[in-house]
Formats: C-alpha cells, structure tokens, sequence
C-alpha cells in the first residue's frame, strides 16, 4: 500500500530536475501521473514510460504554463482521462541570473510568466475539481534565494518570483483550507540539478559544498521526499508551510 494510492497527481514541468523525480516518486507511491512538459516532450515520455512499468496510469501533457488557455485545456484533459484530480505540484520554472541593472527586461517578464503566473492559473483550474471533491493537495515551487544571496547575487529577480509564490502559499492556505484543500510550497537549497550546474562555476560549487552542515549537495530525490510527504493524506494538518530541503544552508 502506497501513501498516495487512488490519487492523481499533475505535476508541472515533469520532463526533467524537479518534476521527473516528484511524478517517478508519486508513481512509487501508487498515484496516477499526468506528466507536463513544454519544451521536454522527449523527457515527459519517458516519465511516462517509467510510470507505466511501475503499473501506473500517466500520460504527457503539453502545455505553456503561462498560457491560461492551454493550462484550462491541460487540466480538463486530466479529468477527461483520468476522472479526478488530487494533487497539482507547480514546478514548471525558469531561471535567468545577471545583475538587476543590466539584464534585460525581457528575461525578468519571462520569469514572472512561467514562476509566478504560471502559478496562480494552474492553481486556479485545478481547485475547481478539488474544491468540489473537497480534498486537494497544491504544492508549490520556491527556493532558499528568497531568504539568502549567494555568491556576488545576480538572483534578485528570481527571488522575487519565489517571494511572491511563498506570499501566495500562505494566503491560499486560508482561502481553501475550509474545502479541504492544503497549500505547502517547497524552497529547495543547494540541490544538484542541471539548472544549477548550469548557474555554478566549479570554483563556486566546491566553496557550497564547504559551507553545508552536511558537506555535500541535495539530490533531486531529497525534494521528491518533500512532495511526498506534503502530498499525502496523513499530511492534513500542513497547510501554508514551507519545507526547506537544503542541507542546513538557512536554518529557520
């Protein structure tokens, strides 16, 4: 018996990082998986491929998180196929780094799209089934940028982002509670992912390293703990939290 066993999970941005350890770890717990991607249609189908082995239901779900339109169609897919949906993980998120003065605004707009909006239009589609099923479980993207710098900065935009997503975990939490509905939101820290090797010089990732309690990165499997946990029914009394998976980097 797995803790998610008869639910059905979307999972945003599931082709890679993040989202393919979450929809693999929900699939271990029993759930059912609809697997979103945009740009990694080739990674969300070979989620979906491993979900099956597992004896799972899953299948890939393009959509631009951004986009309400193709987030309604996503979502009413979802409950076409698979009669119900229990749990949204917003992971979908994009990350551009530079010195606020002199990155251009166009990279911030993108970022405010994806993290932010994309946010509050696939939460917004998705309470209407689980407000009327009177049960839920939203979970949402942040990061440990939102209460520390590091190295020379350049993160102020994309913090920004997760500012507002933390803000909105909290007052979605009351907004829904009553219906059954639980809002955590999960701010990874000093995680091995192809994002932040992406962002980290060698130099930069050894003196991490150094600095962590536990002297060693996160694995994309630490956060997919997270969700798991969040995601399940004994978990009903966690609402407008925040887990920090980060190795002890901000204790708080």
């Amino acid at each position: 018996m797995g803790r998610l066993d008869g639910r059905v999970a979307l999972v945003t941005g599931a082709g890679r990082g993040f989202g393919r350890a979450i929809a693999l770890a929900f699939g271990r717990e029993g759930a059912d998986v609809a697997v979103n991607y945009n740009a990694s249609a080739a990674g969300a189908k070979e989620v979906v491929t491993e979900l099956q082995q597992l004896g799972r239901r899953a299948e890939a779900v393009h959509a631009d998180v951004a986009r309400a339109d193709q987030v309604g169609a996503m979502v009413d897919l979802v409950l076409a196929r698979f009669g119900r949906l229990d749990i949204l993980v917003n992971n979908a998120g994009v990350m551009t780094r530079g010195q606020f003065i002199d990155a251009p605004i166009e990279s911030y707009e993108s970022m405010f799209a994806i993290n932010v909006m994309g946010t509050f239009l696939c939460t917004q589609r998705a309470l209407r089934p689980m407000v009327s099923a009177r049960y839920g479980r939203i979970i949402n993207f942040s990061t440990q940028l939102v209460r520390a710098s590091v190295g020379t900065g350049g993160f102020a935009a994309y913090a920004a982002t997760k500012g507002a997503i933390e803000a909105f975990t909290r007052a979605m939490a009351h907004e829904v509670g009553p219906h059954g509905v639980t809002v955590n939101a999960i701010a990874p820290g000093g995680i091995d992912t192809d994002m932040s090797r992406a962002v980290m010089t060698p130099e930069y990732r050894a003196k991490r390293i150094g600095e962590l309690p536990v002297r060693h990165l996160g694995r994309v499997e630490d956060v997919a703990y997270c969700a798991v946990f969040l995601a399940a029914e004994d978990a009903n009394y966690l609402t407008g939290q925040v887990l920090q998976p980060n190795g002890g980097w901000v204790m708080a």
